[in-house]
């Protein structure tokens, strides 16, 4: 019993210190560094791609645009561009051209059409080369299952498994000596924390410099109510206006439904030979969250993240998701024709997954 007592202290010790040592260096900041000045949040696009992906950034342009008149509620989800409207930053552009492409106006059709455009895919390989959020591909998703499974391990071997051996211990040796889950309950319990916490912390790819930017521009805008500003900073729990978040909160609960219906589509797309499989296109796959630029990531090819992502509002970069891979390999997200897709997502107008190296994508939304 002491040589086991002592190969799970082991065990639990080294994966944790493992974990622990994982996290911290795909959480560690820029890969270009970290010398230079600390880095910082240029617009509000940024701070919404940090707190919620490509989805609060389409929020926040949404908002801004229906709370000034550019777009008008044509109806019970359904939005109409005013005669002469103009963009002022990307996303809003990518707004328009979304709504030019949607000729019906659903705005969770705009809004997932914007999402996929490529400048608002783009805000995110900027963040991530100046370290503020992790690129897809930095094995976050491997970290929290790890952690998980730590934490039913020990769960399990502290419960059923101790208490079993320790009746049985204390029956051979006539109830004397130290019971056995004594010997192990320390370490099993601080095994189940530290596997839950660092699970968590996987769950989100805002870095510490992404965080502390963050709190920096919503500290530069504390007495801003403006409706859009408080959307990029908080997401639409940032929303107070009701009637905006009429409009708003459907159309994110249409792009997850549209997410569910994509990945379901892809799946039997791909189930159907290797003929239908090599012209499936990345654009049936509704792409939630960010696809990385092929230079992000680390390593060759790009990769779409799940998780959580950069924050915990719709269409944050973070949740995970299913979905159907590309038949060879990778390419970027930087022109419309481009794509990335794996798990759900994919990036650029018209795109495809055709050849190059691999890339793969994460959902959410």
């Amino acid at each position: 019993m002491n040589l086991l007592a002592a190969a799970i202290w082991i065990a639990v010790l080294l994966s944790s210190v493992l974990l622990m040592a994982g996290l911290r260096r795909s959480r560690s900041g820029s890969r270009s560094g970290s010398a230079g000045p600390v880095p910082a949040l240029h617009d509000l696009s940024e701070a919404a791609f940090v707190v919620g992906g490509p989805g609060t950034v389409v929020d926040a342009a949404l908002v801004a645009m229906l709370s000034d008149g550019r777009l008008v509620a044509g109806g019970p989800g359904i939005v109409q561009v005013r005669p002469g409207a103009r963009a002022t930053d990307p996303a809003e552009r990518a707004v328009l051209q979304a709504h030019q492409g949607a000729p019906s106006g659903w705005l969770y059709q705009v809004r997932y059409a914007a999402m996929r455009d490529p400048a608002v895919q783009e805000i995110g390989d900027g963040l991530a080369d100046r370290g503020l959020i992790v690129p897809p591909g930095s094995g976050l998703r491997r970290l929290r299952r790890w952690g998980l499974i730590q934490a039913v391990v020990c769960a399990l071997l502290l419960f059923p498994v101790s208490l079993v051996l320790t009746v049985v211990s204390l029956a051979f040796d006539s109830g004397s000596g130290v019971p056995f889950i004594a010997k192990v309950v320390v370490v099993l319990v601080g095994g189940i924390v530290v596997g839950l916490m660092c699970a968590a912390r996987a769950k989100s790819r805002v870095t510490g410099a992404g965080a502390r930017a963050l709190r920096a521009i919503r500290s530069a805008h504390l007495n801003d109510r403006t409706p859009h500003v408080q959307t990029a900073l908080f997401g639409l729990r940032g929303l107070r206006d009701p009637s905006l978040r009429r409009q708003l909160v459907p159309a994110v609960r249409g792009t997850r439904l549209a997410a569910a219906q994509s990945r379901t589509h892809s799946h039997r797309t791909h189930s159907h030979g290797t003929d239908s499989s090599s012209h499936w296109s990345g654009a049936e796959v509704l792409p939630i969250v960010w696809c990385a630029g092929s230079d992000g990531g680390g390593g060759g090819g790009s990769s779409c993240g799940g998780g959580s992502g950069c924050g915990s509002s719709a269409g944050g970069c973070g949740s995970s998701g299913g979905g159907s891979s590309c038949s060879g390999g990778g390419s970027g997200c930087s022109t419309s024709s481009s794509s990335c897709s794996t798990s759900s997502s994919s990036c650029g107008s018209s795109s495809s997954c055709g050849s190059s190296s691999s890339s793969s994508c994460g959902s959410s939304s």
